[in-house]
């Protein structure tokens, strides 16, 4: 059985899915209307990421069905028992990465939430899915949630939280990460602090830009 595509998790996903394609909030209109420089600003800002997370508390913003597929394969190809999540929201990555968990034998996954009415809704929809047993949600700020009580080793490390964040959060895990283990930052061309780092031929890393404003990335051993 593959547990992604088993119920609970199949439907679970769908459903989750298709609400927040159809879920009108108010919040994330305003900011869709905002001027393209606005809206850039804001998404790279390391300031004003509380407060514009905190105005779409309400809003999914999920990853793409695609790149949900793409970190279950990943996660699986790479028979990672150790994964870190920034930015839970409402749990549909959470759920993509918990189920390659189950199907690679068990693991742990750490996933870091700002907004606590996100967290407890991702909460439900892990239990929804039967696998909430594997993850660990973390509330508040992740230069805080991970600073500290991370496993020895890290198999891959998805980045979907504040964008302009993303080169701060890979310093505090980026010692944990194993040879070869994997990052996935969605909508990384917002940091470009982060994107300097992992396509740096010195950095340490190699990556690629994917379809969908995905950035992989993979630690050198």
């Amino acid at each position: 059985m593959i547990t992604l595509v088993s119920a609970p998790v199949a439907p679970l996903l769908q459903s989750l899915f298709a609400d927040a394609e159809s879920v009108n909030v108010p919040a994330m209109a305003a900011f869709a209307a905002l001027p393209v420089e606005q809206r850039a600003h804001i998404l790279s800002s390391k300031t004003e990421y509380r407060a514009i997370y905190a105005e779409l508390k309400d809003a999914a913003i999920p990853v793409s069905r695609e790149t949900g597929l793409l970190l279950y394969m990943l996660a699986r190809n790479a028979k990672a028992s150790s994964i870190v999540e920034f930015g839970t929201s409402f749990g549909i990555s959470t759920l993509h990465l918990a189920a390659a968990l189950r199907d690679n034998g068990g693991g742990k996954l750490i996933t870091t939430e700002f907004e606590p009415s996100k967290a407890q809704r991702a909460r439900d929809n892990l239990s929804a899915g039967g696998l909430l047993d594997l993850v660990e949600i973390r509330e508040g700020d992740a230069l805080e949630t991970l600073r500290g009580g991370l496993p020895d080793q890290i198999d891959l490390l998805l980045l979907d939280g504040a964008k302009g964040l993303y080169a701060d959060v890979l310093a505090l895990v980026e010692n944990r990460l194993r040879p070869g283990a994997l990052i996935v930052a969605d909508n990384a061309d917002y940091c470009a602090e982060y994107v300097a780092k992992v396509r740096d031929p010195e950095g340490g890393y190699l990556s690629l830009p994917l379809p969908g404003d995905v950035e992989l990335s993979m630690k050198r051993g």
